[in-house]
Order: structure tokens, then sequence, then C-alpha cells
């Protein structure tokens, strides 16, 4: 009999929608020319990226002109936070960002500081949420960026961007002329409806893979009259804002998926909050001592974040995955490490918790059964894990 499988990483990856696929299929074979070819069959690709751009545009109410298409997520948090800096050093040299953020910011960030930038990083206490106050006492004269993410990417809490889009506005209407936001929405995009002007936002991150589209594309949001320091150079492809020929089948991919995401957002949201309560609500019912990570009410509808007292949360891992049930302990971009994740001691819990921790993400086509099974399994590792534990004695 074949093992039941269920996928619930959908934090770390999306399956490809097969209408996503379907779309970057036909482009593979029919939309091969480079877009910045003259001839027809570039011109034919240019279009493409062209109606692949405003989906994209449109999922986050932006212009069409303000999406530079970049590898992923990770490129267009490099483009956005190197790129500003660099062009706005002679302004300063200070940048404020939380304790919580993606390895691709906050590595960014420890490189600076090796380049003689200061960073102030903010605690997002017991409920993982940065707080305005703290924002406006780290500001300095010689701030040029704040770069705090939307949503996180492990316990799912929503950061006050659209406070600190006001905040930033003020600023600048004061005299602080180069102060700039940016925020990573890979989690967000697709998952919260989204709007630029309304989020106050200067630069903003997004990934295909995190809604239903292929690894290997993303896009970063630049607001007209922002200059970045280019870092992909060697042609002249996005306005001159990232070198490389385009990824024409990826992009026409996620537009597809941009688009779909915006016409489903209300759907796909209450499917996944539903499972996710569903599945809340069971494993409380069943299972003792667990600990749920990040603000109950502020977060993402598709995502829950456990900490199970006793026992190592990669073992619970391995026994789910076992069982045909995938999870996560953390950000997939920083599995390998033994090291409690970052993410849940900022919320100030001991090394048990943070090791204890299991993120489970929903996707639009988990189902209720998927969530009876996985809690039976679980309720049962985490029992025969306990009795093993050392931990639990």
């Amino acid at each position: 009999m074949t093992k039941r499988r269920v996928y619930l990483d959908h934090s770390a990856t999306t399956p490809v929608d097969p209408r996503v696929a379907n779309a970057m299929a036909r482009a593979v074979m029919e939309t091969f020319g480079n877009a910045s070819s003259v001839h027809s069959f570039g011109q034919q690709a240019r279009a493409a990226i062209d109606r692949a751009r405003r989906e994209v545009a449109a999922l986050i109410g932006a212009k069409q002109n303000e999406i530079v298409f970049t590898s992923g997520g990770t490129e267009a948090n490099n483009l956005a936070i190197r790129g500003l800096c660099e062009s706005s050093a002679a302004y300063g040299r200070h940048v404020i960002t939380s304790a919580i953020e993606h390895p691709s910011v906050s590595g960014v960030c420890a490189e600076l500081e090796k380049r003689g930038w200061e960073v102030t990083r903010l605690p997002v206490y017991q409920n993982g949420i940065v707080r305005m106050d703290d924002v406006v006492h780290a500001l300095r004269p010689d701030t040029v960026l704040i770069t705090i993410m939307l949503a996180n990417n492990e316990i799912g809490t929503i950061q006050p961007i659209t406070e600190i889009g006001s905040l930033v506005r003020e600023r600048r209407t004061a005299g602080h002329k180069h102060l700039w936001l940016h925020t990573d929405a890979v989690q967000a995009a697709g998952r919260l409806p989204l709007n630029v002007d309304e989020l106050g936002c200067d630069l903003l991150t997004m990934s295909g893979h995190k809604l239903y589209a292929p690894k290997g594309i993303g896009a970063l949001y630049v607001r007209r009259g922002v200059r970045l320091h280019v870092q992909n150079v060697g042609g002249h492809q996005e306005r001159e804002r990232r070198a490389g020929t385009e990824n024409v089948p990826g992009i026409i991919a996620f537009g597809e998926a941009a688009r779909l995401a915006r016409e489903e957002l209300v759907q796909r949201s209450q499917h996944d909050r539903a499972l996710r309560d569903r599945f809340e609500a069971q494993v409380q019912k069943q299972i003792s001592d667990v600990v749920m990570n990040g603000d109950r009410e502020r977060r993402l509808d598709h995502l829950s974040n456990i900490s199970f007292r006793f026992i190592e949360g990669e073992g619970l891992l391995i026994s789910l995955d076992l069982e045909g049930v995938a999870v996560s302990t953390g950000s997939a971009c920083s599995s390998g490490t033994l090291e409690p994740s970052p993410v849940i001691r900022a919320l100030g819990v001991d090394d048990e918790l943070a090791r204890g921790s299991i993120r489970f993400s929903f996707g639009k086509d988990n189902t209720e059964a998927d969530v009876d099974h996985t809690v039976a399994l679980l309720s049962h590792a985490v029992e025969r894990l306990r009795m093993l534990s050392p931990l639990s004695v």
C-alpha cells in the first residue's frame, strides 16, 4: 500500500501550479527569442515579458516600469540593500533592520558592517513584532535605509510596515531626504493584499516559488526616483538595473502565478486559515506541553509555528518525514545548522523551546484529511520521542 504523502512546507517552497507549468512549457517551446533582439522572435519575447511585468506589478499595486526581474528573493534583497546603501553612502552609513530577518537580509547587513556601516537590529519581543517606538528611537540623521520584512518566514508575524512607511514619509518631508524603506515581502506577496503606496515602501522583494511558480525567478519593486548602485553589470536589461539575458519562461511563469494569486487571494487565504486553525485546535487538544510561537492574530493565514517541550525539532521532523509528512524546523535557507533558530530565540524563549520548534505551512491543495492525518502522526511521534528523551524526565 502506498504511503500517504502530505506536504506542509509551503513557506519553504510551493509546488508549481499546473496552470503556471503549462504557461512556462509553452514559453520554453514557443517564446525562445532573446528579448533584447530586434527581430520578431525577440519582440515576441519582449511582449511576453511586458505582460508578465504588468501582472507582477498589479499584485502589489505598482507601476509596470517599477518592477525589476531577478533570479529570486535573495538577489532582489541584495540588490535592494547593497544597491541603495552603496548609492547613498555620501549621505550616511547607518541601517535599521530587525532581529528576525531572512538570511538574505541579515547576511547582507552583516557584510555591510564589515565595510564600516553601522547596523541597528530591532528586537521583536515575545509576540515577534517590531515596536514603532523602537523604530523611532533608532533613527539617526545618518540613517539611509530601514529594511524590515513584511511577514516573517518562520513564525508568520506581520510587521508594521505601513506605520514605518508613514514615519519615513514624515521624516523625508521634514528634511531627512535620503531615508528609504525596503521590505522583504517574499512570504507576504500572493498571501496578503498589498499596495506599495499604502505600505509606503520604496523597495519591495518578491519571489516566484513562494506563490506556485518555479524557482529561479523573483522581482524587486523600485519606486520611481530611488537610485540603486547596480550589482550585475554587463548588459542593459531591466532598464540597466539588472544585467543579464532575461529568463523568459521563468518570467512568464511568474506573471501567470501573480495573476492567479491576485484573482484567488481571498479564496486561498480563507482555505489556508481554516486548515491552520483546525490543525492548531487539534494539536492543543491532543498534545500536551506545546507553545504557539508568535502573535496569534497578526500573522499569515497559512503558517503555524509550534514548540514541543522535551524533544528536539529535528527528531520530530525526521519522524514525520518517515511517515510521508513534510514540515520544517525553520528557514530552508538556514538548514544544516545545529544552532537553535535565531527567530525563535528572538522571542525570548530558551534553547529547549527553540530547538523544539516546528513550522507547519499549508497550501491551496491541502485538505482537512491532510490535517487530521498529520495530527494523528504528530501526536504519536511526540509521545514516542518524549519517552526516549532525557529532557522529559
